[in-house]
Order: structure tokens, then sequence, then C-alpha cells
């Protein structure tokens, strides 16, 4: 199984749970996804991705083995055109480019809203007279660092606008065969502030606390959404939730940042992930047991070279040793298990700074 994405672990390891071989191109090669990869070549994926150099990766992972296909991650949404060139070669498992391009532009996004009848962030291609209370967000973007207040930008052709609301960002996980739609659960993130980024993700945490009218009323509108828009695969829906209501924000049309929270106990969201492409929803979404979290640690300052470190089992995305980390970059993820979800969420954040004692001063 072929896997690309910004950073591919998580993929890789759902892939050898599958029982597949994993062949990775990914933007970090750290410790743990060389551990899972059966080959792996690093490629750049900072914008824009060097194309040619992606697909001369791709072609040499699969240089004499039989791929089932592809799975692409975080990196693409931007490039659909890419998607469609890898398409030619290796079965696309997951969203086509003509579906990813229409989710991911705000004009048609904001219409399929409408249509069908789901509350959403007044949206538009151009400024406001008056910009306070907007952000900016650059179109195809994602993980947050796109996105910033609208009174701070500059005039830009691959933006779009988006007035703030307030509430809590939860995720709802969904598995789609393209027309119906899954719901798995629903995820509560939290951001990793910094002046020039400051809707940078910083974690999340399974279960959501949400009522259970609010949480039927969302995946309601999932489901309405995806009989408009053929999602298959993992997808992740964006809202923000205050109190009673609720807003989609995006759709993030791939397997995302909440992968390893809503792994099934004894199963694999990797193999669910496969069906659902191939047009098979299971009966009835995985039970989970105990909470989950999980969070990014970044580099407070550059990293001139990491050390070697005997990591906790509850870190993942580990950079080799020597690696280079720039300032505001990801160092690790870290991850917890509790009885409720604000334990999980407590615990993630200590062992973020456990980490921080690891590297010493300049890890956040």
């Amino acid at each position: 199984m072929l896997i690309a994405a910004a950073s591919g672990r998580a993929l890789a390891a759902g892939a050898r749970r599958a029982g597949y071989f994993p062949l990775v191109v990914d933007g970090f090669g750290d410790q743990d996804t060389l551990a899972e990869a059966g080959r792996h070549v690093r490629v750049d994926f900072a914008r824009p991705i060097n194309g040619d150099r992606l697909m001369s990766a791709l072609q040499s992972l699969a240089y004499g083995c039989d791929c089932t296909g592809i799975v692409c991650g975080s990196g693409f949404e931007d490039r659909v055109d890419l998607l469609g060139n890898i398409g030619k070669y290796w079965p696309l498992l997951g969203n086509p480019p003509d579906t990813i391009a229409r989710i991911k532009d705000p004009t048609d996004f904001a219409a399929a809203c409408r249509t069908a009848d789901i509350p959403h962030p007044e949206t538009s291609l151009v400024p406001a007279a008056d910009l306070a209370g907007w952000l900016v967000k650059r179109i195809g973007g994602a993980g947050g660092w796109h996105v910033a207040s609208a009174d701070k930008s500059e005039a830009r052709t691959d933006v779009y606008f988006q007035r703030r609301v307030k509430g809590q960002p939860v995720s709802a996980m969904l598995l789609g065969d393209g027309s119906n739609a899954l719901v798995l659960g629903f995820s509560a993130q939290w951001t990793a502030p910094t002046l020039r980024h400051p809707f940078r993700y910083g974690g999340a945490v399974r279960p959501a606390p949400l009522p259970n009218d609010v949480k039927q009323a969302m995946i309601a509108a999932v489901e309405r959404l995806v009989a408009i828009m053929p999602l298959v695969g993992l997808n992740s829906a964006d809202f923000v939730v205050d109190g009673d209501a609720f807003q989609l924000l995006e759709v993030n049309p791939r397997p995302g940042a909440t992968f390893d929270l809503f792994e099934p106990e004894g199963g694999s969201l990797f193999a669910l992930h496969v069906d659902a492409c191939r047009g098979t929803l299971p009966a009835s979404a995985p039970r989970y047991r105990a909470a989950m979290a999980g969070g990014i640690v970044y580099a407070k300052r550059d990293i001139a070279a990491a050390p070697a470190l005997d990591w906790p089992e509850w870190t993942a995305d580990r950079p080799p040793a020597g690696s280079h980390i720039e300032v505001e970059q990801p160092v690790c993820s870290v991850f917890a298990r509790g009885e409720t979800a604000n334990e999980a969420r407590q615990l993630v954040e200590q062992r973020c700074a456990d980490v921080h004692a690891l590297f010493g001063p300049g890890v956040q």
C-alpha cells in the first residue's frame, strides 16, 4: 500500500495493522515512521509540493511491488492536479480530485451547506468593508496554520474570508461511501497559538462533551452533506459549537490529525477507510471505552540537532537524532488515555511538559 502525506506515521502504522506492507513518502522521516514503513522516501511537503519529486519517489517505492492502491493524507488539498496524476498510476483510496476541489472551494462548499440546511459562517471571496470580526483562510489550507485575523491580511488571490463565530471547536470523524455517512465520533480541539499562527492546531480529545440532541443534529447534518458531496473513506467535519447551536466551518477530505484517537480496539481504522472507499460501511461505529487525547509539542526556538533520546512509549512522530527542528515546527506527538476526556487532556498537557524537560529550554 502506497502512502503519501506530510506526516505518514499514523497511516503507515494503520496500514500495518490492516495487514498491508506500507510504502511511505512523507516530509519528516521520523523514527517510528521508518519503523512502520516497509520502504520510505522523504520529500518536502512545504508549499508548493514538487510534483516531479513526489512522483519519482512514488515510482521508486512501488518498483517491483503489486500495489493495492495509494492513500493520501494531508498536503494535497490545494494540489488536486497532482492527485489526478497520481491516480493515473495507482488506484486512489480516498476522495477523487473533483470531490476535493468541490469541498475545498469556499463558494461551492457554502452552497452545499445552504442546500443541506446546515448552519455555516458567512463566507466571501472579497474582503468586507469592515474586516473586524472576520478571518482570512487560504483556499485548500489545512491544520490551522493558514488561518489569521482578516484585519491583518494582505491582498491575495488564494484566500477567502469567513466571519468569526464563537464557540468550542469540535470535529466529527466520519466514513463515507459516496452517498451515505457513518459518524465514528466527535473530538474537541484546541489551538497552540503564536503571533504568526494564532489558530495553529494544538491537539484534540475524544469524546467531545456534547449534549445528545446536539450530537444527533450534527450527525444528521453530516449525513445530509454527504448526500450532496459524495465523500468516500475517512473525512473530518470541523464545527464550532456554542450551547445548543453549531456551525460547520469546513470538511477535511482525507484521514486527518485525529486518526490515532479513533483507532478501534482490536480493529483497524485504516481497513475501515479502504472498505468505505470501495463502497462498504460498517453496520455501526466502533465502541470506544476510555477517553483519549493527543497533542503536538512545538519548538520555541531552533533546535540545531535533536538529541538521542529514550522516547517514552506515549510519544509518536519521534525525530531522528541529529534532526534540525525550526522554531514553531512540530517536535513530536503525545498521547494519553483517561477515564474522562478532561483527565486524558490533563495527562497530555503534563506529558507535553515532560517532553519539554527532555529537550531542555526552548520547547513548548
